[in-house]
């Protein structure tokens, strides 16, 4: 797997991209994973498809998208996470911590992040959830406190420059 758009990065964007590479390689199943901010903006992506962990998508595994799949996965985990905590709003429920969408020809899961940040992974249908779960869990609890404002701001910046 080869990382690119690392260049120029401060210690804590790369290895906030290196866990989210880490992820990648770790957990079998895992089609995508993307990390976005609270206010829905793409910060993160890897797309274990086209086999390369970047902060932009290639789009070669799916051309359809703006940018493929990792794009289209960062709208999805905006909106569950929008919906979800709307929900729990309406429900008295506290927090989202989790939220998990099971179809036939694959899965979503979506985490909260302590910033307010998601991280959404799409796995394929027979993907061990409860593997995925505890390493998305294991990287929200590494990334947390070093997705800082001034490094999700470097990431923004950093995804505006390779578009």
């Amino acid at each position: 797997m080869t990382a690119t758009g690392t260049f120029g990065l401060s210690t804590e964007a790369r290895n906030l991209q290196w866990l989210l590479g880490n992820l990648v390689e770790e957990v079998p199943g895992v089609r995508s994973v993307a990390v976005v901010s609270s206010d829905g903006l793409m910060l993160l992506s890897s797309d274990p498809a086209t086999q390369q962990t970047t902060t932009v998508a290639t789009g070669a595994g799916r051309p359809d998208g703006p940018r493929g799949s990792s794009a289209d996965l960062a709208t999805i985990v905006s909106g569950i996470g929008s919906l979800t905590i709307g929900a729990a709003r309406l429900m008295d429920g506290g927090g989202v911590k989790q939220t998990m969408v099971a179809m036939e020809e694959g899965s979503v899961f979506v985490m909260s992040i302590s910033d307010g940040s998601l991280l959404g992974v799409h796995a394929t249908p027979d993907c061990d959830m409860s593997v995925v779960a505890y390493h998305m869990a294991l990287f929200v609890g590494r990334a947390g406190h070093v997705l800082t404002p001034e490094v999700r701001s470097e990431l923004r910046k950093s995804m505006e420059s390779t578009r």
